[in-house]
């Protein structure tokens, strides 16, 4: 321990004295004392943190967890391992950089050639709806395909922001709930199959990464046309039994899947309501999530019983009246998706009026103890998904053992 201490006292290096700058007094204390106790599992005489101890204590496997220790050990070349400097250098560079310094990070930590293949299994659909939103617009030497330019993964970013909560804080403490991390639990009866839901956890995880809070939550099916009948009325019985946030998702008969997430509760009202934290998003072919622009007030709707041809009955999001962002008539038998100015959204569905196959509507309950949240994100997200990590895979970084 004391050769650690040494160690870290006399690291004077220009890069390490500005990355020190990052952090208080007390928060650098902290970071020494991890460091020593790490450093003192290590078995390198205490000057450096060991690939294995690394790994165990941040809670990251495979090839993510070989390419954050690479990115984190080359101030010093990681001939041991994680020196201190090496520790405050990245994650003053990670955590408190800019977000130009930050993008660079995490752009590093991704295989950004689009080459991975997407494994066999019942998720392999997700897989490729979360590729299909990517642009891969740069030449890689060497390789046939165009790989994704930093300008392409913030993009992507943008489309699938679960994705960079994910990927931008794998160097927190793995007990703190890290944003990203926390994949909603579904809850829905017994007697369902899982093929017949539109939701998956992948397809949870991606809606997620939208809301501004990081509270783990938990997602109940209040309704499923299957189940309850294509009903508006068994709809809005289902729905309207105390929870405020909704996501609805919907397959249309081409195929696509699409939905949104709405705040407030799906009350009666002659004109738009709610909040700027609803937005829309797309399951399949391809991934997105489109938020509140600004532009207009225009968020969520839902009008029964009018008699009035200016008041559209049914369900929706964004744009104006007939010409919605997202629409579901009150017979549950016809929508509407246009290009919306609410989100800058396209239209969600393959031709702009579609027919709906299957309805979903899942009730968000944010679950808010810490004794909760402990438990639920207990684990690393490897071990959440042991069954099927295609999660990772959509950044080419599964092909990972535990």
């Amino acid at each position: 321990m004391g050769n650690a201490q040494a160690s870290a006292s006399s690291t004077s290096s220009p890069r390490f004295a500005m990355a020190s700058r990052a952090f208080s007094r007390q928060e650098l204390d902290d970071l020494r004392a991890l460091f020593v106790s790490l450093a003192a599992q290590s078995q390198t005489r205490g000057r450096a943190i060991s690939r294995p101890v690394f790994l165990e204590y941040f809670g990251i496997r495979g090839v993510l967890g070989d390419r954050l220790f690479q990115l984190v050990a080359r101030e010093s070349g990681g001939g041991e391992g994680v020196t201190f400097e090496d520790l405050i250098v990245s994650k003053a560079t990670y955590e408190r950089g800019t977000r130009d310094e930050v993008d660079e990070f995490i752009y590093q930590l991704c295989d950004a050639t689009g080459d991975e293949e997407a494994g066999e299994g019942s998720n392999e659909r997700t897989f490729e709806a979360f590729i299909n939103s990517a642009v891969f617009s740069k030449d890689a030497e060497g390789v046939a395909r165009k790989s994704m330019s930093l300008s392409d993964f913030r993009s992507w970013c943008i489309l699938i922001p679960s994705l960079r909560k994910f990927l931008g804080s794998l160097l927190m403490p793995p007990d703190s709930g890290r944003p990203g991390f926390q994949v909603p639990v579904l809850h829905y009866p017994e007697n369902i199959s899982p093929d017949l839901l539109l939701l998956n956890k992948e397809y949870a995880w991606h809606i997620g990464g939208g809301f501004s809070q990081q509270e783990v939550q938990e997602w109940r099916l209040l309704y499923h046309s299957s189940l309850h009948g294509q009903s508006f009325n068994t709809f809005l019985g289902n729905v309207t039994n105390g929870d405020a946030q909704t996501v609805i998702v919907v397959k249309d008969t081409e195929g696509f899947v699409f939905g949104g997430y709405a705040s407030h509760p799906w009350e009666r009202h002659s004109d738009f309501y709610g909040d700027m934290k609803t937005f829309l998003f797309k399951l399949y072919p391809e991934a997105s999530i489109f938020r509140p622009t600004g532009a207009n007030k225009n968020l969520q709707w839902c009008a029964v019983n009018f008699s009035s041809d200016s008041i559209p009955n049914g369900i929706g999001f964004g744009g104006q009246p007939h010409h919605f962002g997202f629409f579901l008539s009150a017979n549950f038998d016809q929508g509407h998706s246009f290009t919306c100015t609410t989100f800058t959204s396209p239209a969600l569905s393959k031709s702009n009026r579609f027919r709906p196959e299957v309805i979903e509507c899942w009730g968000i309950q944010t679950k808010g103890t810490l004794d909760e949240k402990a438990e639920l994100v207990k684990g690393t997200v490897l071990e959440r998904f042991k069954e099927d990590r295609n999660m990772l895979k959509l950044v080419g970084l599964a092909n990972a053992s535990d």
